[in-house]
C-alpha cells in the first residue's frame, strides 16, 4: 500500500515488510535501541546531495558565485564539515558558530559573519581567525572593528540593508521590512558605506540583504536585488537566503533551480555582470535530510486524545516560535490503518508544548515509535534544557550504517557549569 509520509522523507527511505520505516538504510527500531529516543537522525547522502544541488545550480548559471551555508539552521560541527567537503562556505552568526566552523575545517576566508549585536569578543575571534567577510549591521560594528583590526591590516566587510520587502512568511521570521531589527535603511546605509570607504582598517566589499525565512515564492526573495543596486557598484553582492522547506503534504516550495533562476534574473537586470554573488541557504539546505524519532510515553483519551512523546519543545521550538506544522507516522506500524485523530504533545510543563495538532494515526500504544520528518532545521540549534531535559543526540545514517556525531547529554552534563 502507498505510504504518503514517504513523500516528506529523503529519497531512498523505505518501509520493510513488517511496516517498519527504514531510513538511510537503517531500521528505526534498531536506531532507537542503539541511540535511544528522542534522536535527530540525518540521512548523510541526502544532506550531501542537497549541498551539491545548490552549488551546481548556482555556479552553472553564474560562475563567479558561491553558496554559503547558514550554519545557524544546523550548527553541528559534523554538518558544517559536510558542507565544507562539498565545496561550500559557511555563514556564522556568533562566536560559537565561528569556532565550530573552524573545527569543521573551513577555510576562514570562506566564512561570513552575521549578527545585529556582535560583541567585541566575537569580532576579536573573527579578526584573529582571518574571517573573509564581516557583515556590518550598525555603526557600532564599525567602531569595534576599527579598534580591533591591527595596524597595517584591513577587514573586508559587507553592509546589511533593509530592502523594504515585506514577505508573506510568519512575522517572527520576517527580516526585510522597515522596522526590522536587522540591517539599515538605504539612506542610513549610504552614510555608513561612506564612512567605511574612508576607513584605514576596513575594506568596503559590498552589500547584503535578506527578507526572511520559510518563503515559498522566490519572487519575494528576488525583490531584494534591486534595492541592493541602489547602494552603488561593488565587487560582492550577498543575496541572503530564505527559501522555504517542505514540512507538510500541502507545502510546495520552489525548487532550488527555480529559486536560483529568480535571483539571477534580477541580478542580470540590476547588478554588474562581473560581480561575485553569494547566497546563504539554511533551512532549505538541511530540513528535508533529517527526522526526529520519539517514543510514545503516554496516551490519554479524554476530551481529546493526547499522545505524549519523550521530547517536545526541548528539541523542537519551531511550533512555539511560529506555529510550524509537521506530519508524523508510527514508525513501526506504517501498514496499520489510521483510525483516530490525536494531538501529539511533548513532555514539558507548558500548554504550548504541542508538536502536531491534529494528526490522524492508527490506534496508538505506549512504546510506539513516532517519526517526524523534515526536522533538520532549527531543532538541534534551539534544543534546550527546559525541565532538566537532556538534549538529544544527532545521528548520521548512510547505506545502512549509523554513527552518533553528537552524543545525548548526560545528567552530569546538566550540572557541569555549577560552581
Amino acid at each position: 500500500m502507498p505510504h504518503q509520509i514517504l513523500d516528506l522523507f529523503p529519497a531512498g527511505t523505505t518501509v520493510d515488510a513488517d511496516g517498519t520505516l527504514r531510513f538511510g538504510g537503517c531500521r528505526v527500531d534498531d536506531l532507537a535501541r542503539e541511540f535511544g529516543t528522542p534522536a535527530i537522525v540525518v540521512d548523510e547522502t541526502a544532506l550531501r546531495a542537497r549541498a551539491r544541488e545548490y552549488r551546481t545550480e548556482l555556479t552553472s548559471r553564474w560562475p563567479k558565485a558561491r553558496v554559503v551555508f547558514a550554519s545557524k539552521s544546523f550548527p553541528a560541527t559534523a554538518v558544517q564539515r559536510v558542507m565544507v567537503e562539498e565545496g561550500l562556505g559557511l555563514d556564522v552568526a556568533g562566536g560559537g558558530e565561528i569556532l565550530s566552523a573552524l573545527r569543521a575545517g573551513v577555510d576562514p576566508a570562506l566564512l561570513v559573519l552575521h549578527g545585529n549585536a556582535k560583541s567585541t569578543e566575537e569580532l576579536q575571534i573573527a579578526v584573529d581567525a582571518g574571517l573573509g567577510l564581516v557583515v556590518v549591521d550598525n555603526a557600532d560594528d564599525v567602531d569595534r572593528l576599527e579598534q580591533i583590526v591591527p595596524e597595517g591590516r584591513r577587514q573586508d566587510v559587507l553592509v546589511r540593508i533593509i530592502p523594504e520587502v515585506e514577505s508573506s512568511t510568519h512575522p517572527h521570521v520576517q527580516t526585510g521590512q522597515v522596522g526590522s531589527k536587522f540591517g539599515l535603511t538605504i539612506p542610513v546605509a549610504k552614510e555608513l558605506i561612506a564612512r567605511i570607504e574612508a576607513s584605514p582598517k576596513l575594506s568596503m566589499r559590498g552589500v547584503h540583504a535578506h527578507v526572511g525565512s520559510q518563503i515559498m515564492d522566490p519572487s519575494e526573495l528576488a525583490a531584494a536585488v534591486a534595492p541592493l543596486a541602489e547602494l552603488g557598484t561593488f565587487p560582492v553582492y550577498d543575496l541572503g537566503g530564505g527559501l522555504g522547506a517542505r514540512y507538510t503534504y500541502d507545502e510546495h516550495p520552489a525548487s532550488v533551480a527555480e529559486y536560483v533562476e529568480a535571483l539571477l534574473a534580477a541580478a542580470r537586470e540590476h547588478l554588474p555582470a562581473d560581480a561575485e554573488l553569494i547566497i546563504e541557504p539554511g533551512r532549505s539546505m538541511v530540513n528535508g535530510s533529517a527526522m526526529t524519532l520519539y517514543t510514545v510515553t503516554t496516551v490519554k483519551r479524554d476530551a481529546r486524545t493526547f499522545v505524549a512523546v519523550d521530547g517536545g519543545m526541548g528539541d523542537n521550538l519551531e511550533v512555539a516560535l511560529f506555529a510550524q506544522r509537521y506530519e508524523a507516522a508510527l514508525a513501526g506500524r506504517l501498514d496499520d490503518e489510521a483510525v483516530e485523530d490525536v494531538v501529539v504533545v511533548g513532555r514539558h510543563c507548558e500548554s504550548g508544548d504541542v508538536l502536531i495538532d491534529p494528526l490522524r494515526l492508527p490506534e496508538v500504544h505506549v512504546g510506539d515509535l513516532l517519526a517526524v520528518p523534515a526536522t533538520g532545521a532549527y531543532t538541534h540549534t534551539m534544543a534546550n534544557n527546559y525541565n532538566g531535559y537532556r538534549r538529544p543526540p544527532v545521528v548520521f545514517v548512510h547505506d545502512g550504517q549509523a554513527r552518533a556525531v553528537i552524543r545525548r547529554e548526560t545528567w552530569d552534563d546538566l550540572f557541569d557549569r555549577d560552581l
